[in-house]
């Protein structure tokens, strides 16, 4: 048993307890926030604010910018899409759960690629592309940045398609995180990945509810 604690937090030991603290008050504050986008509930805005404030923090003291930026792009699109969710378009429906129109394939298409230059752009100004032995995570890191950027502005947008980008990048973040030295965040992201999945299939039954299933 202790083989298996040490395993998997013994990074923590080094670690000042207040950034302990903050990473597990955000872990609890992301898991309600996805909780709450399976239920089609309006929370899981207010609850995604804190947590991705409390990650931006901890991601800047720990060098990780990529995942720096998409705290700070999930904060504002937050932000966004409270406004989107609760802006009516008629006198009694606020914006309905639908799929993606030619256009929101193009303009992810178009996002995606952006932000895998931007992000990379970023690694290469604060030299942070090549660590040591573990070349690969910064690439990684670029890739989940921006398939999650993609997700975000679809969830934002009340598209039933972002969660399918967040089942892809919880199964790529899972590992990354665990081997990055963040056991409570890589937690976190597994029970993402059920709720992802989970969420899919509520939204499917939203929407035949909705009869906007096309």
């Amino acid at each position: 048993m202790d083989t298996i604690f040490d395993f998997l937090f013994s990074q923590y030991s080094t670690y000042p307890t207040i950034e302990i603290v903050l990473e597990i008050i955000a872990v609890v504050f992301g898991i309600a926030s996805v909780f709450y986008s399976r239920a089609n509930n309006i929370f899981v805005f207010p609850t995604g604010i804190i947590s991705t404030g409390i990650f931006v923090y901890l991601l800047l003291k720990w060098s990780l910018l990529g995942d720096m930026l998409v705290n700070i792009y999930y904060f504002i699109m937050s932000i966004y899409g409270w406004f989107v969710w609760t802006r009516k378009i008629d006198s009694t429906h606020t914006t309905p759960i639908t799929k993606m129109t030619t256009a929101d394939t193009r303009n992810a298409m178009a996002l995606f690629i952006a932000s895998i230059f931007i992000v990379l752009t970023i690694y290469i100004v604060f030299d942070k592309l090549v660590v040591e032995q573990q070349q690969w995570i910064p690439y990684t890191d670029i890739f989940t940045t921006a398939v999650f950027f993609v997700g975000m502005w679809l969830m934002a947008k009340r598209k039933i398609e972002h969660w399918y980008f967040w089942i892809v990048a919880n199964i790529i973040s899972i590992p990354l995180y665990f081997i990055k030295g963040f056991t409570f965040t890589s937690f976190q992201y597994v029970i993402f990945l059920i709720l992802a999945v989970w969420g899919v299939v509520e939204w499917r039954t939203i929407v035949k509810k909705q009869q906007d299933w096309v």
